[in-house]
């Protein structure tokens, strides 16, 4: 087992034992696309746990024989008030976002999609994509730059090797690895880490951060709690040592942190707000700005939210119908 830490000035914070209040969150199976279905496994939010951080969604998808799934077609559609992560092992998608934005997203390399106040976009994976596996993240933006202008970041990391194991940090900082990307919302950790088989290692993390460790490919043991394939790892603040261990095979997992978002959020679809007036304000917008529905007279003269989009692409998706009761603020 090898000792590694994230930053010299983190070293204060390492309480040298790890948490072994582990709670760990199964996989829910949740079908996307229409015939033929793509199917990925969510592991946040949950009603146990809405948060790790302002982590608010994980969806981990494949390895998919794009031939019989049809890849990713998600067409247009809009978000408020969070940040999207794409991040690929396997394969490649095209984004396309009403910022101007458009990019391939490939494996290793993050693109980051601030939807600020909002934005609409499109992801679909290249023709030429035979095999399609990896993970979709949002996070929350925090009060003070939800209603910000959006934006759009790529980063590809340098790997840093370590004994038995490699590490991409794609957000914030770790094994002396710093992301340069702008989240706009303080005090994230996004990092991939390959273990060889039997491999150990015991990293020195943020006390101040709750951290969340996703066995991608195979269970692994996270400090003394063993993880199933798919499903992640909760550990709560206090702690500044995690022991991520793999299997008798290799072990690739996702590590996420942060420090508690301490705000109430609302979360239905693809917004984020503060409340449920906030929601469907979103809604009714959107569906007026895309010509789903009329517009409503409440929102003649303020600007436009979700932007324009080049023509000759996919039908945008219309949002679903609002529960007939209030949508309820979660932490």
């Amino acid at each position: 087992m090898t000792d590694f830490d994230t930053r010299p000035e983190m070293r204060v914070l390492d309480h040298g034992q790890p948490c072994t209040a582990i709670e760990v969150l199964e996989p829910r199976l949740v079908p996307l696309g229409g015939v033929r279905e793509m199917t990925v496994y969510r592991t946040l939010p949950q009603r146990q746990r809405s948060l790790v951080g302002a982590w608010c969604f994980l969806d981990h998808y494949g390895p998919d024989d794009v031939s019989v799934t049809g890849g990713m077609r998600m067409p247009r559609h809009p978000h408020t008030g969070l940040a999207t992560v794409s991040w690929l092992f396997t394969g490649r998608v095209q984004h396309l976002d009403s910022g101007g934005n458009a990019a391939a997203v490939v494996p290793g390399e993050l693109n980051l999609m601030i939807a600020g106040r909002g934005i609409t976009h499109q992801e679909i994976s290249d023709p030429e994509t035979s095999t399609l596996h990896g993970v979709q993240l949002w996070y929350a933006l925090p009060d003070e730059t939800r209603f910000g202008e959006n934006a759009f970041a790529h980063y590809a990391p340098e790997p840093v090797t370590l004994p038995g194991a490699t590490a991409r940090v794609f957000l914030g900082a770790l094994l002396g690895s710093v992301s340069p990307v702008d989240t706009r919302t303080p005090d994230l950790l996004g990092a991939e880490l390959i273990l060889d088989p039997g491999a150990s290692v015991r990293l020195t993390v943020r006390a101040d951060f709750e951290h969340a460790v996703l066995a991608e490919s195979g269970a692994v043991t996270v400090n003394s709690a063993g993880v199933g394939h798919r499903s992640l790892a909760y550990i709560p603040p206090g702690s500044g040592t995690l022991v991520i261990t793999a299997g008798d095979a290799e072990a690739r997992v996702i590590l996420l942190g942060g420090v508690p978002l301490g705000e109430r959020i609302v979360m239905w679809w693809n917004f984020i707000g503060r409340d449920h007036d906030e929601i469907v304000e979103y809604r009714r917008r959107y569906q007026a700005e895309l010509g789903f529905e009329p517009a409503d007279p409440e929102d003649a003269g303020k600007p436009a939210l979700f932007g324009e989009f080049p023509p000759g692409r996919l039908p945008p998706l219309p949002a679903p119908p609002l529960p007939n009761s209030r949508l309820l603020p979660r932490e």
